[in-house]
């Protein structure tokens, strides 16, 4: 089995350099400045525990791999480019190789399952920066993160257990469970805070905003029949596998939607983590005004370039009356 990472970022980078340090075969896919750097000096994976840097083959394009029968796909990018990494995977061919989505959101199994058979959910429980090309940190001690996972829409096979045996091997902790959407309903719970914490990073309490955000969504799973599986603190595996814990020299960045504001890369996923919350909304009939004006907010920052933290936030506790 070899492993392809398609996303060498925050998430594909750790498990990029975990996996090939437990002498997994490993091929990266990224872009730009990353992909120059790992060609040139190898990638470097920052942890609690010490610095390790990793070298593998690491190419911009799956049409530039000679994909084998018993490859498997790790897409770890935003979901809002899981069209394009669709399209590619395609036009490079793959067909009955098995895709996994280290993706959060919801929307990704369904994009690549109208293209190819083998989807499988993955459930991301990693707090990892990618700021700088070539350096990852992953801030989780004793273990850089967990997974939780499963074929979409549920079930499982030996595929499953096979690559939840070798992220276990590698030093993370990998989970096969029969209904991995639940899991991901609840990280999406989780996620909501994102676009919160971006928008006003440093300035103060956000626990009243995310708890509307978090409401409205628990009543929009309810009216449109989602069943929701707790990943946050609650869950067992959260304190005993993995806490927050400090990199000697280094902060952390934030969430992945702070990162992409602060690289300026001209999206963020806001549109499907709060977005997935007012589309079930509008198709179930239930008002979402708080997860809307922020999916408003998230457009505006990306289209005027604005910095994380750079919204007032009696500003925004003004617009959801909760000033």
């Amino acid at each position: 089995m070899r492993f392809i990472i398609h996303g060498v970022g925050a998430i594909g980078g750790t498990i990029a350099v975990s996996l090939a340090s437990a002498s997994q075969k490993v091929i990266g896919i990224a872009r730009g400045e990353q992909l120059k750097a790992i060609k040139a000096k190898g990638l470097t994976l920052r942890t609690p525990r010490g610095t390790e840097t990793c070298h593998f083959e690491c190419v911009e394009s799956p049409s530039a791999i000679a994909l084998l029968p018993d490859d498997v796909v790790l897409v770890c990018t935003k979901t809002q480019h899981m069209g394009a990494v669709i399209e590619q995977l395609a036009a490079a061919g793959l067909q009955d190789q098995s895709i996994f989505c280290f993706q959060n959101g919801v929307e990704n199994e369904r994009t690549a399952l109208r293209r190819f058979a083998n989807v499988h959910g993955v459930s991301v429980i990693l707090p990892a920066d990618y700021v700088t090309p070539g350096e990852i940190l992953a801030f989780g001690s004793p273990h850089s993160g967990y997974f939780y996972l499963g074929r979409y829409p549920q079930g499982f096979d030996s595929v499953d257990e096979a690559v939840a045996e070798a992220l276990t091997a590698s030093g993370l902790p990998a989970f096969v469970v029969p209904d991995v959407m639940k899991n991901k309903y609840g990280k999406l719970l989780l996620n909501l805070h994102n676009i919160v914490e971006a928008a006003c990073a440093d300035q103060g309490d956000i626990a009243p905003i995310v708890d509307l955000l978090r409401e409205e969504a628990e009543v929009v799973f309810a009216a449109s029949g989602v069943q929701w599986q707790s990943v946050g603190e609650t869950d067992p595996n959260r304190g005993r596998l993995m806490k927050m814990a400090s990199i000697a020299g280094f902060s952390r960045a934030g969430s992945s939607s702070m990162q992409s504001l602060a690289r300026s890369t001209g999206s963020i996923e806001t549109d499907y983590l709060n977005g997935e919350v007012v589309l079930l909304g509008r198709l179930h009939g239930v008002p979402t005004p708080a997860n809307t004006w922020f999916c408003e907010l998230a457009a505006r920052m990306v289209r005027e370039k604005l910095r994380p933290g750079t919204i007032p936030l009696d500003e925004v506790k003004r617009a959801l009356s909760l000033a």
